[in-house]
């Protein structure tokens, strides 16, 4: 018998979710232009979804739409549409409607002798263009991390010289995990899919040793001591 010529595989990716608050388009646009611009090696030309739950007036769903795409980003579904209406334009356009769900704690493995916890380990520079991802464990960079560079792991980060890029911890959807950084000037620091930009963290923290992690799904930031 020859093999099947497909596979169906469980995965999961890490997306950009953008929360529209104003249905006025032109102010969209430009809003999505100035962060493209503030991050283009993560957002130009991604794929994102579109939460529309907060959105409480009449939408036109086709001008939205070529909004986000007039801007090079690709819409891949949209969630949170809570109006009759608005879901069948959005079908009709062709995109899925998502359910957003809740990032789950990761049950405790039955008790064992006691194990060394798994790392990844670097030692050298993180270069512009390189990425580096730790999977199913925490990742520890001892040097520099160049600007478009990209740390992700599905456990924590650490970091320990001067964090340029961009890092990602949690990337499995853990938000118990943190970013420990002890020079913080990055592009973005993401983690469970929750996200700031440069200009999103608080300036007392440039340049300084600090630590990020999630308090009710929300990033929040405190000096690394």
């Amino acid at each position: 018998m020859s093999q099947t010529p497909i596979e169906l595989k469980g995965s999961s990716f890490t997306l950009s979710v953008i929360h529209v608050h104003d249905a006025q388009p032109e102010d969209i646009r430009q809003a999505l232009q100035e962060k493209i611009e503030q991050a283009p090696a993560f957002l130009k030309d991604a794929p994102v979804v579109i939460n529309v739950a907060t959105l409480t007036r009449d939408t036109d769903w086709e001008q939205l739409r070529q909004t986000f795409l007039d801007t090079g980003l690709h819409v891949v579904g949209v969630s949170g549409c809570k109006d009759d209406r608005l879901k069948k334009a959005i079908v009709r356009s062709g995109l899925p409607l998502l359910n957003e769900g809740k990032p789950q704690k990761r049950a405790a493995p039955p008790a064992a002798p006691a194990a060394a916890l798994k790392t990844r380990r670097v030692d050298t520079p993180v270069r512009s263009g390189q990425q580096i991802y730790a999977r199913d464990c925490d990742l520890i960079v001892t040097s520099s991390v160049s600007a478009g560079a990209e740390l992700i792991a599905d456990g924590n980060i650490h970091i320990y010289g001067m964090m340029r890029g961009r890092a990602l911890a949690g990337a499995s959807g853990d938000a118990q995990c943190q970013i420990f950084c002890t020079h913080l000037s990055p592009e973005l620091v993401s983690i469970a899919g929750q996200y700031w930009l440069s200009d999103q963290i608080p300036a007392e923290y440039a340049g300084k040793a600090a630590r990020l992690s999630l308090k009710d799904n929300t990033l929040t930031i405190q000096p690394l001591n």
